[in-house]
């Protein structure tokens, strides 16, 4: 009975300690998680304007011509899309009839044709996402249902939730989970063949303060410092976050085109770029005359009076 009793309390000690060292796995390896760099890829960037038919012929004459998605049925909204082979796209957002009505969200960014109004990222559980950002101190909205219907009788649906102070996308992401199929949603354009375009790489982000939103970034997503130079020709104080796709900006003059921006619109995206494979090539494809060094990186732009203001670039992979 004795020798029984002391394997009992063998067996019992070996249980205990293995529950405390998987314990204390689990724990260390949850505190290695929260001290890794959050990875974000952009879902889509959000082009805000009036009418829809005058952006997509401004695309489609530089060599960018997209397709009609079709309206929300939650919002008084339609898009056109810019699908890329990666599966992230360009979406053309406008009223269905000019002005936007009182409520839509974007309704002074499509008012005011402000191009690049806001941007969003692809995650697997945005309940867990909006819980967690929350947890830092940052505002958060529930997560609603959203859906749009194209053309063809495609309906596709998805979740999406809102970051931070400002509109939708302002400036931290707007979260976008998919209920159906992501291909639902976009397929890659006929326009994108043969450029060697890969998909939107860069969202440069406009704001007032410049160490205030680098510390927000570095607070929700663990990143490290980033890297700031300074680019007169496009007017602005960049700070990049090497290995993401976020740049953000503050104006380097107080007339210039980003400080009327940010006085009109507020903090926002302001440019996209587009990835590319092969940056010649595709220089070659839009005649682009000539490319600037963002961050020992290559950049090309698109004329931006050929596209109603539209900021939008070409950066080396």
């Amino acid at each position: 009975m004795l020798k029984k009793d002391k394997v009992y309390r063998l067996s019992a000690l070996f249980l205990a300690s293995f529950a405390l060292a998987i314990g204390c796995t689990a724990k260390s390896q949850a505190q290695t998680d929260q001290s890794r760099p959050i990875i974000l890829t952009v879902d889509h960037g959000v082009i805000c304007e009036s009418e829809l038919g005058p952006i997509q012929q401004a695309f489609a004459d530089v060599g960018l011509r997209s397709d009609y998605g079709g309206r929300h049925l939650e919002s008084p909204t339609q898009m056109a899309i810019l699908g890329f082979e990666d599966y992230s796209y360009l979406g053309l957002d406008t009223p269905v009839t000019s002005p936007a009505p009182q409520g839509v969200e974007l309704g002074k960014f499509m008012d005011g044709n402000a191009g690049p109004c806001a941007w969003v990222v692809n995650v697997s559980d945005i309940g867990r996402e909006v819980e967690r950002v929350s947890r830092l101190g940052v505002k958060v909205e529930d997560p609603n249902y959203l859906s749009r219907k194209k053309p063809d009788g495609t309906l596709s649906k998805w979740k999406k939730a809102k970051l931070g102070e400002e509109t939708s996308g302002a400036t931290l992401p707007l979260l976008l989970q998919d209920i159906t199929p992501r291909s639902y949603r976009v397929e890659p354009s006929a326009s994108i063949k043969g450029t060697n375009l890969t998909g939107v790489a860069v969202v440069v982000l406009g704001v007032r303060d410049l160490e205030a939103s680098i510390a927000l970034f570095r607070r929700v997503y663990n990143w490290p410092a980033p890297v700031v130079e300074q680019h007169p020709d496009f007017g602005a104080k960049l700070a990049y976050f090497e290995g993401t796709p976020v740049i953000l900006a503050v104006p380097l003059a107080q007339n210039s085109w980003l400080s009327k921006r940010l006085a009109q619109f507020g903090p926002s995206p302001i440019a996209f770029l587009l990835g590319s494979r092969n940056f010649k090539t595709t220089s070659a494809r839009f005649s682009f005359s000539s490319a600037t060094q963002w961050f020992n990186r290559k950049v090309s732009w698109f004329d931006p009076d050929k596209l109603h203001g539209v900021r939008l670039g070409v950066i080396d992979q």
